[in-house]
């Protein structure tokens, strides 16, 4: 088996937790051989790590392609808004892409680095790594199958937890819709992706509501102040407090993504210093903490999404109906329920959850992109998460976004597309 070389693109949370790892567990299959990183102390940790050369540690994405191409794999897990112009010119170096979801933020450039890669004939794999998982496999298998008949309807959600909503999507990095994502997309392209993947017909039309109901300035009790570290007289009663969020010793598995000096004094600085110590009511967010997704699809089948900020656990659940039976589901729990009408069977499959995140996806996702690129280095491959098969959930995030921000007006697909591509023609210099 040949190893493979990769540069990694951007060492927060996915490329730290997820892909580092991934190399240092099976260094017979994938190693880092540069990174690119404009957080010092990041940059420096993967570099001692994966034993990475000097000449190949960046300070910024753009300086990893200064001397052409440099490795055989390019891992793009940079800020959303920075996926569009790496990926692009990694493509044209001829490097294969595992690319951090969402593709884009812009409709017009997620197609246009679909048409990139199927033009250059690279793999090309977008992160959706439910599909990866165990649960979410099980549950393709058994549709597939025919083990419910057709499929009528989906009842899917993503219950965020509070803790991950006030951390991402209040204080975080995805809290303001202009500088990364709407949530819609930036966390929920895996749902909707999910719900393509098991209906498997084009959505036709989408319709949502949503909006950022509790996290604002108005909301913010008596007495409080603009960090929790300030003396905020609510802050011991204030569920949303940083002081409790961020000192969990001694995993804290959340003080982790905001400082690498887990100490009591390192996790304070942090917070004093850092936008994760501020008040969750005096932030500059703008996303959603609640919304809910309409979508129909072709051959007649409906599917509902409901997002939540507001719920304890970090949860997706799902119910799927279908003509001769129905299968639901706990993805935290790893176990799914399958209902035959006819004979009145339940069956309940246990899929287990331990390794890696998402399921167990993670991992399963990074070794069949490394499968495809061994296998299928000239794009040939059917990759399950491909630029094209992604695209998909994309342009439903895009018309759920363009419909909430409408009062729920419905959205046309097809009416989308024509638009986005027509846009992606105007980039190009193209007639439209």
């Amino acid at each position: 088996m040949k190893t493979l070389t990769a540069v990694l693109l951007g060492a927060g949370s996915r490329g730290r937790y997820i892909y580092g790892p991934y190399a240092e567990k099976h260094p017979e299959e994938l190693k880092i051989v540069a990174v690119a990183e404009p957080h010092e102390e990041r940059r420096r940790r993967i570099a001692e790590i994966h034993g990475i050369a000097p000449e190949n540690v960046y300070a910024s994405w753009e300086h990893a392609f200064e001397n052409g191409r440099i490795a055989d794999v390019m891992i793009i897990s940079t800020l959303d808004h920075l996926h569009f112009e790496p990926a692009m010119k990694a493509l044209e170096l001829g490097y294969h892409i595992l690319l951090e979801k969402p593709m884009s933020p812009v409709p017009e450039e997620c197609i246009r680095i679909e048409q990139a890669a199927i033009a250059r004939k690279r793999v090309l794999t977008v992160s959706h790594v439910l599909r990866y998982s165990p649960f979410w496999s099980g549950i393709k298998r058994c549709i597939e199958a025919g083990e419910i008949g057709a499929v009528a309807t989906i009842q899917h959600a993503e219950f965020v937890g509070y803790r991950h909503m006030t951390h991402s999507y209040v204080r975080g990095n995805w809290r303001n819709s202009a500088e990364t994502s709407p949530m819609i997309l930036a966390k929920s392209c895996h749902d909707l992706d999910i719900i393509s993947w098991l209906i498997d017909q084009p959505c036709t039309s989408v319709s949502s509501f949503g909006s950022l109901l509790h996290f604002r300035k108005e909301h913010a009790p008596a007495g409080s102040t603009d960090r929790c570290t300030d003396g905020c007289r609510v802050e011991k009663e204030c569920p949303f407090s940083a002081l409790k969020l961020y000192n969990q010793p001694p995993e804290h598995p959340w003080a982790r993504y905001i400082t690498h000096d887990l100490s009591p004094e390192g996790i304070m600085k942090a917070l004093k210093e850092g936008p994760f110590g501020r008040c969750v009511y005096r932030c500059d967010n703008n996303v959603v903490d609640h919304q809910v997704v309409n979508m129909e699809f072709a051959g007649g089948a409906n599917a509902t999404f409901t997002l939540s900020g507001f719920t304890e656990r970090e949860v997706r659940s799902v119910r799927i109906m279908g003509t001769k039976g129905e299968i639901y589901g706990d993805m935290e729990e790893g176990t799914y329920t399958l209902r035959r009408f006819a004979g009145g069977e339940k069956i309940v499959f246990h899929c287990g959850v331990a390794g890696d995140g998402h399921g167990g996806g993670d991992d399963r996702m990074v070794a069949d992109f490394l499968r495809q690129v061994r296998e299928h280095g000239d794009g040939s491959g059917a990759a399950l998460t491909s630029a094209t098969a992604s695209l998909r959930s994309h342009l439903i995030a895009f018309a759920a976004e363009e419909s909430r921000l409408h009062e729920g007006k419905s959205v046309k697909l097809a009416e989308l597309v024509q638009r986005a591509a027509a846009g992606a023609d105007e980039m190009l210099g193209l007639p439209s």
